[in-house]
């Protein structure tokens, strides 16, 4: 029996250490800027490497604990700055896999990894010892000759153990682990339903008549994604949006698009293993708890105090103003189209599943521009340059094609990005084309962070990932002017992070509020004029969009600016509504929309941007903060004013001040301090009215 347990012992531990020798987590990456080796890394080498840092980092926090000297800077927050780095290493690269390229497999480790993290983050939060250590920095910061960079490290850090409940007794410590553990589990049900809500196949189609009124390329993309699906001698549309919305913009047959278009907005509530109803509604009841745990009256009010809206009454504040012009525009767009559907002859009023297909007609008839005219013009790798270039003439720097830096995917392409003095600078990824493992929408996040911690200047890797028009056989990706516009938003969000300069990681903090400005602003060089010219050609013939199509895209500008600002004021509301409950009881989610919308008064002919069963911005980033668009816009139309009143879209110094105040993460101040150091005034909202066409 000894030498049995002896030789299971002994074979175990053997396999341990090949399991350690095989798992590329453990090794020196040889890598160009010691990117992720993505051909060796396999779904199996992550839970042996999520262990490994949950014990590196507990054995880093219980160094600066039993540290026997006064706290420090350096010793005790300094400390915790270079702590957890091989775990934030593996999390952030099974993140991204788990968003852009996942499977079953990836799945069931996220089952298992999400309740270890969350006690791991927990038992750190809740270290007694730590904090108090933390806590004695702060309260003596005064006296501790800090500069701005060190002062703001330690008031976020402090913050941030006060507001994950460092300051709770044992019992209020232990009531929260329990609400963390099950909202990260709901959070991740929910995730996983949606994934599978919006790649499955909606609509299939055997009859060629049911293509009416679709050009070839829209057919053609139908019957491409139908034989990668199985579906031979068929289309399919699914309910990604560079499938779903052609379709409703193009298709006659109103039947089909009501098909569509209701199964898009009811992901997530249709009763069966995928539904979200009750997730969202349970999320919602523990947010109001862990708000109530944490001394808060609702959970809005515990977000809201870091951004810069700081309460609900602002940011309904903020909301009402808008609405009223936005439903006054759309009640005005629904009597165009019903007027074109009763010359038509068609005998019933606009439904939600209508508009798209009838704002296409308006479009049409008053500016005869055509969606599909413009998609020629907008080769995805020209769009692609031509985001670089913005880059490059407003900042100096160079996007540079790596084809020795493997990518996580094949559709992925990698960049070095050099600075203007032709130093490294950072690298990123560019993810364009939709898949079944990933997730629906645009994203940009980072798999390094900037610092330059002890001397050692660390660069940053960022990634974009977007889900647009895939090519077809016999076409590349052509882009709707929608898409253009991600594309050169997620950028912005990408040069946020590449242009990042500060000592500390932790210096960084940009309220959610404030975090879309740089993003947003870049989409307004997407459409001048001349930034067109240089980058929206033919792909076949190479001309430049003609000067005819550029003239009625800058005269359509306000085109459906009610329905675009409606359905996302809708869905702001939405999320503040949720977050501002005070009653930890689990609602109906179908009865507390309805209140919802009936309560601002969404007209029947606009369904909200997202309902509560696929809204997922709210699980993550944007809890009671989905708001924080439309505030970033009123920041970056009235910054991008400041380019156009220079008579100089690429003004050399108001883009160094911008990368300076905005890109780079201002050390000291909040986030209006910095946008006035960029603007030398505090924004106006009259660019944003202007704008949409809502003055």
């Amino acid at each position: 029996m000894k030498h049995t347990i002896f030789l299971f012992l002994l074979i175990s531990c053997v396999t341990i250490m090949a399991q350690q020798t095989d798992n590329p987590f453990f090794q020196k990456w040889d890598t160009p800027f010691e990117t992720p080796p993505f051909d060796k890394i396999k779904t199996e080498h992550f839970l042996p490497a999520i262990e490994k840092g949950i014990k590196l980092e507990k054995a880093e926090i219980d160094a600066i604990i039993s540290n026997p000297e006064e706290p420090t800077f350096e010793n005790t927050i300094a400390a915790m700055e270079e702590s957890g780095e091989f775990l934030s290493r593996v999390t952030r690269i099974f993140g991204l896999l788990n968003g852009a390229n996942t499977n079953p497999e990836l799945q069931a480790v996220s089952r298992q990894l999400t309740p270890m993290l969350t006690k791991h983050n927990d038992d750190i939060s809740f270290n007694e010892k730590l904090f108090q250590r933390i806590k004695k920095l702060y309260d003596n910061k005064e006296s501790l000759n800090l500069n701005a960079e060190e002062n703001k490290v330690l008031e976020l850090r402090y913050l941030g153990f006060v507001r994950s409940g460092a300051n709770l007794d044992a019992e209020g410590k232990e009531e929260l682990r329990k609400v963390n553990e099950e909202l990260s589990m709901l959070g991740l049900q929910f995730r996983e339903n949606h994934l599978a809500e919006t790649n499955k196949v909606s609509l299939v189609i055997d009859n060629k008549e049911d293509l009416d009124g679709l050009n070839e390329d829209i057919i053609k993309a139908a019957a491409t994604d139908a034989k990668a699906k199985g579906y031979d001698d068929k289309w399919i549309f699914t309910l990604q949006k560079p499938s779903w919305i052609p379709f409703l913009q193009y298709s006659t047959k109103r039947d089909l698009r009501e098909k569509l278009f209701t199964e898009y907005v009811n992901r997530g509530n249709n009763n069966d293993e995928h539904d979200n109803k009750e997730i969202i509604a349970k999320i919602a009841s523990l947010r109001v708890k862990r708000g109530n745990i944490l001394g808060y009256k609702c959970y809005a009010d515990f977000v809201l105090e870091r951004n810069m809206a700081k309460t609900p009454a602002n940011v309904y504040k903020f909301l009402d103003d808008l609405w009223t012009p936005a439903i006054k525009k759309a009640k005005e767009e629904v009597v165009d189209m019903q007027a074109i559907i009763d010359k038509e002859g068609g005998d019933f009023k606009l439904k939600p599943w209508d508009w798209w297909y009838y704002a296409e007609k308006v479009k049409k008839e008053k500016y005869d521009l055509d969606e599909e005219s413009l998609r020629p013009y907008f080769k995805m790798e020209n769009v692609l340059a031509g985001a670089f270039d913005v880059a490059t003439k407003l900042y100096g720097i160079q996007f540079v094609k790596r084809d020795d830096i493997v990518p996580y995917h094949p559709d992925v392409q990698v960049y070095e990005v050099l600075d203007k003095d032709g130093s490294h600078l950072g690298v990123f990824y560019g993810d364009y084309f939709p898949r079944d493992g990933k997730r629906a929408g645009a994203w940009s996040s980072s798999l390094r962070s900037q610092s330059n911690m002890d001397g050692k200047f660390i660069t940053p890797i960022n990634y974009n990932v977007g889900n647009f028009a895939k090519p077809t056989a016999d076409k590349p990706s052509l882009m709707s002017l929608d898409e253009v516009l991600t594309l050169f938003h997620e950028l912005g969000h990408g040069l946020n992070s590449l242009f990042a300069n500060t000592t500390y990681p932790g210096a960084r903090f940009s309220a959610r509020d404030f975090v879309e400005l740089p993003s947003q602003i870049m989409e307004h060089w997407a459409t001048e004029p001349t930034v067109l010219k240089s980058y929206a050609k033919h792909y076949i013939t190479g001309e430049p969009i003609p000067d005819e199509l550029i003239d009625k895209i800058v005269k359509s500008g306000h085109f459906n600016q009610g329905f675009v600002t409606v359905e996302y004021l809708a869905a702001s509301y939405l999320d503040m509504d949720w977050h501002t409950l005070t009653d930890t009881a689990v609602q109906n989610t179908p009865e507390f929309e309805k209140a919802v919308f009936d309560r601002i008064g969404l007209i029947p002919e606009i369904e909200s941007r997202y309902q509560s069963t696929n809204f997922a911005h709210i699980l993550g980033g944007y809890i009671a903060g989905y708001y924080s668009y439309m505030w970033a816009e009123v920041l970056d139309c009235d910054a991008f004013e400041a380019f156009k009143e220079s008579g100089d879209l690429f003004n050399q110094e108001l883009a160094s001040k911008f990368r300076k105040y905005v890109l780079s993460g201002a050390a000291e101040g909040e986030a209006m301090d910095w946008y006035v150091k960029f603007r030398g005034r505090e924004p106006k909202i009259d660019a944003l009215l202007k704008k949409r066409g809502l003055d």
